[in-house]
Protein backbone atom coordinates (compact mmCIF):
# COMPACT_ATOMS: atom_id res chain seq x y z
CA UNK A 1 0.00 0.00 0.00
CA UNK A 2 1.51 3.32 -1.10
CA UNK A 3 0.21 5.66 1.55
CA UNK A 4 -2.83 6.82 3.38
CA UNK A 5 -4.56 10.13 2.90
CA UNK A 6 -7.05 12.19 4.79
CA UNK A 7 -9.62 14.30 3.00
CA UNK A 8 -11.30 17.61 3.70
CA UNK A 9 -14.39 19.00 2.00
CA UNK A 10 -14.96 22.76 1.93
CA UNK A 11 -18.26 24.08 0.64
CA UNK A 12 -18.41 27.64 -0.73
CA UNK A 13 -21.16 29.95 -1.87
CA UNK A 14 -24.43 28.19 -1.17
CA UNK A 15 -27.28 30.18 -2.65
CA UNK A 16 -30.79 29.61 -3.89
CA UNK A 17 -30.20 30.96 -7.39
CA UNK A 18 -26.66 29.69 -7.88
CA UNK A 19 -23.21 30.21 -6.44
CA UNK A 20 -22.81 33.57 -4.78
CA UNK A 21 -20.39 36.01 -6.39
CA UNK A 22 -18.23 36.17 -3.24
CA UNK A 23 -17.49 32.44 -3.52
CA UNK A 24 -16.39 32.81 -7.14
CA UNK A 25 -13.90 35.45 -6.00
CA UNK A 26 -12.88 33.68 -2.78
CA UNK A 27 -12.00 30.14 -3.87
CA UNK A 28 -8.40 30.95 -4.86
CA UNK A 29 -7.70 32.34 -1.40
CA UNK A 30 -9.19 29.22 0.20
CA UNK A 31 -6.95 26.97 -1.93
CA UNK A 32 -3.83 28.94 -0.96
CA UNK A 33 -4.74 28.84 2.74
CA UNK A 34 -5.19 25.07 2.69
CA UNK A 35 -1.98 24.56 0.68
CA UNK A 36 -0.02 26.32 3.44
CA UNK A 37 -1.38 23.69 5.85
CA UNK A 38 -0.24 20.81 3.64
CA UNK A 39 -3.50 20.15 1.79
CA UNK A 40 -3.56 19.50 -1.97
CA UNK A 41 -6.58 20.42 -4.08
CA UNK A 42 -7.95 17.26 -5.69
CA UNK A 43 -11.19 18.41 -7.27
CA UNK A 44 -13.74 21.22 -7.43
CA UNK A 45 -17.25 19.76 -7.43
CA UNK A 46 -20.08 21.99 -8.64
CA UNK A 47 -23.33 20.07 -9.01
CA UNK A 48 -25.86 21.56 -11.41
CA UNK A 49 -28.81 21.64 -9.05
CA UNK A 50 -29.90 25.28 -9.15
CA UNK A 51 -32.10 27.24 -11.50
CA UNK A 52 -31.20 26.74 -15.18
CA UNK A 53 -28.76 23.97 -14.20
CA UNK A 54 -26.39 26.34 -12.39
CA UNK A 55 -24.47 25.04 -9.40
CA UNK A 56 -25.83 25.96 -5.96
CA UNK A 57 -22.37 25.71 -4.42
CA UNK A 58 -18.76 24.73 -5.02
CA UNK A 59 -17.26 21.95 -2.96
CA UNK A 60 -13.47 21.93 -2.88
CA UNK A 61 -11.94 18.54 -2.10
CA UNK A 62 -8.48 18.50 -0.52
CA UNK A 63 -6.18 15.67 0.49
CA UNK A 64 -2.94 15.28 2.43
CA UNK A 65 -0.85 12.29 3.47
CA UNK A 66 -1.39 10.76 6.88
CA UNK A 67 1.86 9.97 8.64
Amino acid sequence: MEGRFEYKFVRLGEGLLGVRKAAREQYQQVVHEHARDGWRLVQVFAPGTGIYGCANFYELIFERPVS
